[in-house]
């Protein structure tokens, strides 16, 4: 800040020159942020059509007719390099209460409009989306700065569906992995295996980035935390114009909303998670599991692969019911 120094009557004055600084858009809470833009974050599992596989994470509404972004490594049976036949999409309920069938009882199906592995992004379609639905915009990652806040909203197993994690953009990479224009942040913010394709956001609610990887093992076996990594948004859209796809994107800073009340409840004790890759596999149930840690909490741990095997088979058991109605149909005349 510069100044000017008088002197008057052998006193020194200090005159100092006030300089205009640029209006900085106030920042959100995470409550704030959470509020916004969780009902625009929903459950993304696929699965095959025998249901012995598949795979779960998250994905952003990101347009009104039911266009969901995620990760790739999502919706991509390792197997066969393609999509799951089976994709399906939940959507977050006004309240969630750690109850699956509350909690995941507005299902859509989706399908499959693009996808690229090397830039691990995918672009879904749901079938007969609601009505109003909400979306998140996509933010400008430009402007994000190292040691800036953000917040990721996801599903990470062990941990609740929809949950509020919060961190600092810790580094940022071009050409992640040798991978022309994968330009990725990294983060100490929480992510884990279900957290996979869902957004981190900036302190607007908008999306800077698509959760895509995690660190956890490093070659001799020694653990590795606070290690994450978010596709940029801008990667996101030059990708989506690519594919014809046009979606909101911000220039400028969002109205902040009026101020939500901070709930009296005591603050939730997490269990700590696991350590798994960033893609979800479907694994055998092991003889003897561990008995779930006794968190008194609002919403509880959940297990993402007795979650995808339960979706398998209520799509079998619909399709199952299908079949039987048009067998017993009279024949058309």
């Amino acid at each position: 800040m510069p100044s000017h120094r008088l002197f008057v009557s052998g006193f020194a004055i200090i005159s100092v020159l006030s300089v205009a600084l640029p209006a900085v858009a106030d920042e959100l809470t995470p409550q704030q942020i959470y509020e916004r833009a969780a009902p625009a974050v929903v459950l993304v599992i696929g699965h095959s059509e025998q249901g012995g596989n598949g795979s779960g994470g998250t994905g952003s509404l990101i347009r009104r007719d039911g266009l969901v972004l995620t990760s790739a490594h999502v919706i991509i049976e390792e197997k066969t390099g393609r999509p799951y036949p089976r994709l399906s999409v939940f959507l977050k309920p006004d309240r969630v209460t750690g109850n699956p069938k509350t909690d995941l009882a507005q299902r859509v199906r989706a399908s499959v409009v693009a996808f690229d592995r090397m830039l691990d992004l995918a672009l879904l379609k749901m079938e007969d989306a609601p009505p109003a639905i909400p979306v998140l915009e996509l933010g400008d990652p430009d402007r994000v700065k190292i040691g800036e806040r953000v917040v990721a909203i996801g599903h990470p197993e062990q941990g609740g569906l929809w949950t509020l994690t919060t961190g600092v953009i810790s580094a940022e990479f071009e050409d992640y992995n040798n991978t022309k224009g994968k330009h990725v942040f990294q983060t100490e913010t929480g992510l884990n295996r279900g957290n996979s394709g869902g957004p981190l956001l900036d302190s607007q609610g908008r999306i800077i980035g698509v959760n895509t990887a995690i660190a956890r093992l490093a070659p001799d076996g020694l653990p590795i935390t606070s290690i994450s990594f978010a596709l940029k948004s801008s990667v996101a859209r030059t990708w989506l114009q690519s594919q014809a796809v046009p979606v909101d994107y911000a220039s400028g800073p969002l109205e902040r909303p009026e101020r939500l009340p901070v709930p009296t409840q005591a603050p939730i004790q997490a269990a700590p998670p696991e350590p798994a890759s960033s893609a979800p596999k479907v694994s055998p149930p092991k003889a003897t599991a561990p008995p779930l840690p006794q968190v008194h909490t609002e919403v509880r741990p959940y297990d993402m692969d007795m979650l995808i095997r339960s979706t398998s088979k209520e799509e079998q058991e619909l399709d199952q019911m299908m079949r039987e109605m048009r067998q017993k149909a009279p024949p058309r005349r």
